[in-house]
C-alpha cells in the first residue's frame, strides 16, 4: 500500500495544476495550510477556483496567492480583511460568489457526503435567492455577471431556497496532528472549515504540525478519519500571524 506522508509541501501539491479548484480550510488566519499554499506560490499554478471562508490577508495565507492574481474566482462568505481582494473584485479582474458562513460550511459537508444539494432557509427573499448579485464587475463598475435565481420551495408552511454542494479537484487543510493514516486532531478554533473542506476536495492534502503513527491518536480523539485524507505533510510547528493584535490600554507591547 502506498504511503500517504510526502516529504515535501512542493512534493504534495505538485499535480494541482492551472484551473484547479481548491477547498481550503481556516478562518482568517487561524488553522489555515499556510505551508501548502506558499507551496502553491512557488509553483506558479494560476486561475485557480477557491472555495474557503474568505481570502487570508493582504500578504498571508490565500492573500499571498490573490496578490499574485493567481486565482480566478472566490466563493466565500467572509471578505473584510483583505484590501487587494476588494480592489481586484470592484475592477472586475476577479470573480466572487458570497453566501452565507453556515450556507458555505454545509456545501462543503454535503459535497463529501456525496450530497448534491439540500434546501435551507437562509437567504429567502434576499438577492441570494433572488439573483442579481454581482459575482464580477466591469472595467467600467458595471455587472458583467450577476447570480441566476434559484428554486425555493415550501416545506410545512416555511420557504426555503435550494443549495448546490461543493466538490473541489483538491482539498488544503491543517492539522495539529495528524498519524500516517490520515486520521487528524486539529487544535480548539482551528477545527472551523478544516474537516468540511477536506471533505470536499476529491484529493485531500494535509499539513500537520505533529505525525505520530497509527494508533497513538486515541480513536475519540479522532476529529477527522484518514477515509477523507490522501496526502500529509509533516511541517511541524508554525508562527502564527494574528490578524488584529488588540491589548490592554496601558500593557506592554
Amino acid at each position: 500500500m502506498a504511503t500517504k506522508v510526502f516529504r515535501s509541501a512542493v512534493e504534495a501539491v505538485a499535480d494541482v495544476t492551472d484551473g484547479s479548484s481548491l477547498a481550503v480550510g481556516g478562518f482568517g488566519l487561524c488553522g489555515i495550510p499556510d505551508i501548502l499554499i506558499q507551496a502553491l506560490a512557488e509553483a506558479g499554478v494560476t486561475d485557480l477556483e477557491v472555495f474557503s471562508n474568505n481570502c487570508g490577508v493582504d500578504g498571508h495565507g490565500l492573500g499571498i496567492l490573490l496578490g499574485d492574481k493567481r486565482i480566478r474566482r472566490v466563493t466565500a462568505s467572509y471578505v473584510g480583511e483583505n484590501k487587494e481582494f476588494a480592489r481586484q473584485y470592484l475592477s472586475g479582474e476577479l470573480e466572487v460568489e458570497l453566501t452565507p458562513q453556515g450556507t458555505l460550511a454545509e456545501k462543503l459537508r454535503a459535497g463529501g457526503a456525496g450530497i448534491p444539494a439540500f434546501f435551507t432557509p437562509a437567504g429567502v427573499g434576499t438577492p441570494i435567492a433572488l439573483g442579481g448579485l454581482p459575482w464580477r464587475y466591469d472595467a467600467e463598475g458595471g455587472v458583467a455577471v450577476a447570480s441566476p435565481a434559484k428554486e425555493v420551495r415550501e416545506f410545512r408552511g416555511k420557504k426555503y431556497v435550494l443549495e448546490e454542494s461543493i466538490t473541489a479537484d483538491f482539498a488544503l487543510v491543517h492539522a495539529l496532528k495528524g498519524d500516517t493514516e490520515g486520521n487528524l486532531v486539529f487544535n480548539k478554533a482551528a477545527m472551523n472549515f478544516n474537516p468540511l473542506a477536506a471533505m470536499a476536495g476529491r484529493v485531500c492534502i494535509a499539513q500537520v504540525e505533529e505525525l505520530v503513527e497509527p494508533g497513538e491518536i486515541e480513536p475519540g480523539e479522532v476529529h477527522l478519519p484518514g477515509i477523507f485524507v490522501d496526502r500529509i505533510v509533516h511541517t511541524g510547528a508554525q508562527d502564527k500571524q494574528i490578524e488584529k493584535r488588540t491589548v490592554k490600554a496601558g500593557a506592554a507591547s
